[in-house]
C-alpha cells in the first residue's frame, strides 16, 4: 500500500508561487509514475501534470501549461506553481500508479488526501 502526503499549499497573492510536495511512504517509490491533479469547487478534477518513473518524460495539462514544473527525487514529487491566478484555487491532490504516466485520473491507484492551494486577487 502506497500511502501519499502532500504539503506546501496556502494562501497567496495573484501572481505569486508556491511548491507543493508529496511524500511517498513506499520503499518502490521510483517504480511509479506521479501526477497532480486539481479540484475546484463544483468542478471536476483536472489533471495538472504528471512524471514517468525515472523522471524524463513530463507531460502538462493544458489549463496551467508554462506555469507549472513537475519534478521528482528518490521519495517525493514536486509541483512548482507560478503566476498563480485566481481560478487557480483548488484542491491540489498528488496521484500514484503502476505504468506510464496517464493524465487520466481514473488510471491512478493512489491518492493523498490534497492540500489547498488558494490565490487571491
Amino acid at each position: 500500500q502506497v500511502q501519499l502526503a502532500e504539503s506546501g499549499g496556502g494562501l497567496v497573492q495573484a501572481g505569486g508561487s508556491l511548491r507543493l510536495s508529496c511524500a511517498a511512504s513506499e520503499r518502490t517509490f521510483s517504480s511509479l509514475a506521479m501526477g497532480w491533479f486539481r479540484q475546484a469547487p463544483g468542478k471536476e478534477r483536472e489533471f495538472a501534470a504528471a512524471i514517468s518513473r525515472d523522471g524524463n518524460v513530463r507531460r502538462y495539462g493544458d489549463s496551467m501549461k508554462g506555469r507549472l514544473t513537475i519534478s521528482r527525487d528518490r521519495a517525493t514529487v514536486y509541483l512548482q506553481l507560478n503566476s498563480l491566478k485566481p481560478e487557480d484555487t483548488a484542491v491540489y491532490y498528488c496521484a500514484a500508479r503502476d505504468g506510464v504516466t496517464s493524465s487520466s485520473a481514473p488510471l491512478y491507484t493512489y491518492w493523498g488526501q490534497g492540500t489547498q492551494v488558494t490565490v487571491s486577487s
